[in-house]
């Protein structure tokens, strides 16, 4: 295909090292990547939800163990709140994986959208800043619960559970460092549950999602013990455009006659 590279084992893996090197530094990894997909047509668009799931998996695994064991949270916040997340991934990817092409491409653009938008206002810091609490009780440990089993049925649809997951626990009073454990834990647990059924059900890209597992396992050691932090403000804002650039190609692409709509993709080589 013009404009793409032949050796796309390269740029799968360079996809999967770059994303989960920032997404271990808080980025996400989601929106960028489902970004890249699209706008290169690495990937079928009702595939995508599928392969970033997949392919993220073990990554995310490894980022969970590495935040859940350096950061200290309240075991029953913690474990509550990673476990409703795994309910809602795997009715969550269920539903995603019965979806015709159209109806997944307007709900990424819609995802993405609201990525971009949590993004902005993250950015303008005109959210909640937290508090300092560590753990969660009564019924604000009940809100936590709820929200999280939404977060991780979204998040089977290509929307990144880190920034809502940080929103939700400033909300809710906790310390933001102790969003780091509860999302990227979430993360690294309901991945493999909503994989299976992905997996099962035969929606999404095998090369494409081994390339991000390849590339990302190393880049999520590198982020974590060698480089820990960056200025990040101008990736930030890239992510932003990009997503949204996206998710307005994708809201586009599900308007067009079914007959192109459907149209194979060549997947790169």
């Amino acid at each position: 295909m013009p404009g793409i590279a032949t050796d796309g084992s390269a740029i799968r893996a360079s996809i999967g090292f770059v994303t989960n090197f920032f997404d271990t530094l808080g980025v996400g990894s989601f929106a960028p990547t489902a970004s890249v997909f699209k706008l290169r047509r690495l990937v079928k668009d009702e595939l995508i939800p599928g392969t970033l799931n997949v392919g993220h998996t073990l990554p995310s695994l490894i980022q969970g163990l590495i935040f859940i064991s350096a950061v200290e949270v309240g075991a029953t916040t913690l474990v509550g709140m990673i476990g409703a997340a795994i309910l809602g991934a795997w009715f969550g990817a269920g539903a995603v994986a019965a979806m015709p092409r159209r109806n997944i491409q307007i709900g990424m653009g819609g995802a993405l959208l609201v990525a971009a938008v949590l993004s902005v206002l993250m950015i303008a810091k005109l959210l909640p800043s937290g508090g300092t609490a560590l753990q969660l009780s009564g019924g604000l440990l009940a809100v936590a619960i709820v929200a999280n089993f939404i977060l991780g049925a979204l998040m089977t649809l290509g929307i990144g559970l880190y920034a809502p997951c940080l929103i939700l626990v400033s909300l809710l009073g906790m310390n933001p460092i102790a969003a780091f454990p509860i999302m990227m834990g979430s993360c690294a647990f309901l991945m493999p549950v909503a994989s299976l059924r992905f997996v099962r059900e035969q929606k999404y890209d095998l090369r494409a999602a081994l390339g991000l597992a390849l590339g990302g396992i190393p880049a999520v050691f590198l982020a974590a013990f060698v480089v820990k932090s960056l200025p990040l403000l101008w990736l930030r804002w890239l992510v932003v455009i990009v997503a949204t650039y996206t998710a307005v190609n994708m809201l586009l692409s599900s308007r067009r006659a079914p007959a192109v709509a459907s149209a194979t993709v060549e997947p790169v080589p």
